[in-house]
């Protein structure tokens, strides 16, 4: 009897998540735990505008071993079952991203390109074929190059930003305009968002005007790597970058952003929580695995929050 209760509180409680009736609060909260956020490392979020398809990066070994774009449809108010992506599973995928219409998901892959194999991480895109995302393409130069390329955000004026692998330090946040059905030559923001550390993972407003980024290793940060944000001025400028505080970042690596269209809700990947020795007191090995297979057992989560903190 105890056993048919407890299966049945599950079934609950896996309903409920997947129902997603629950919004979130101002402090951040794994999202949909045991069903996206599980025992592997799960990263990179992403929403379509209409809000009815959310694909997501699973990795396992930290991305080594294997790296594959996840996908979610919302079916009568409810999230089905995440599934493989239908144009990932093969290569390593990762960092999806919506354009701003809704048309086209962006993401990073070392894919071959023409039957050759790749030797670094490429930007590419796919539309919609018959309902079914399909037909990748290399976004090719000059948005890649021979370094690594990461991290699609795309603008409604067509800019897209993303990271890139940089001579003389480990990455830099840059952007390519979209300028007569073209895209232009590369080029790194501003100070006040790169510096001579590594600066990755940026959300870009569809409009424009703000990001959000990780900065790594900077003197005010909580853990190794942390996010930060940056506004425009009523001049189009970026303003300096400020950390977003200790309520989003801590210990360990914080990053992948993401806000949903209408502003609303904020996404971001921790491994925060994370299960390490020294314990408190000596373990028996049922409460080992017991963490090692739970979504807290130290590897990636994605936590999510409403945005109106990390706005203001």
């Amino acid at each position: 009897m105890h056993q048919r209760r407890l299966i049945f509180c599950c079934l609950l409680i896996t309903q409920y998540c997947f129902s997603q009736k629950q919004l979130p609060a101002d402090t951040p909260s794994v999202f949909m735990p045991g069903i996206v956020s599980d025992e592997f490392g799960n990263r990179d979020m992403a929403i379509s505008p209409a809000g009815d398809e959310m694909f997501y990066t699973l990795q396992y070994g930290g991305g080594r071993i294997c790296s594959v774009i996840m996908c979610c449809k919302k079916i009568n108010g409810k999230w089905t079952k995440p599934q493989v992506a239908s144009f990932s599973g093969q290569y390593n995928d990762l960092e999806p991203a919506f354009s701003p219409d809704g048309s086209k998901l962006y993401f990073a892959s070392v894919r071959p390109i023409s039957g050759i194999s790749a030797k670094d991480h490429d930007l590419w895109f796919v539309t919609k074929q018959n309902g079914v995302w399909a037909n990748p393409v290399n976004m090719g130069a000059p948005v890649n190059s021979s370094k690594d390329e990461f991290y699609p955000s795309i603008a409604k004026s067509g800019t897209i930003y993303f990271t890139r692998e940089m001579d003389g330090k480990d990455e830099d946040i840059v952007m390519c305009r979209f300028v007569n059905n073209a895209y232009d030559t590369a080029v790194s923001l501003p100070n006040a968002i790169n510096n001579m550390g590594a600066e990755f993972n940026a959300f870009v407003d569809a409009d424009e005007q703000f990001v959000i980024f990780t900065a790594y290793k900077r003197k005010e940060n909580f853990g190794s790597g942390d996010l930060y944000i940056s506004k425009k001025d009523n001049n189009g400028i970026w303003k300096e970058a400020i950390n977003l505080g200790n309520k989003v970042n801590g210990q360990g690596l914080t990053y992948c952003p993401f806000v949903t269209p209408d502003k609303k809700q904020f996404f971001f990947v921790s491994s925060r929580g994370g299960f390490r020795s020294p314990f408190k007191k000596q373990q028996r090995i049922e409460e080992l695995k017991k963490q090692m297979h739970s979504p807290l057992n130290g590897w990636d989560n994605i936590y999510w929050m409403t945005t109106e903190t990390i706005l203001k």
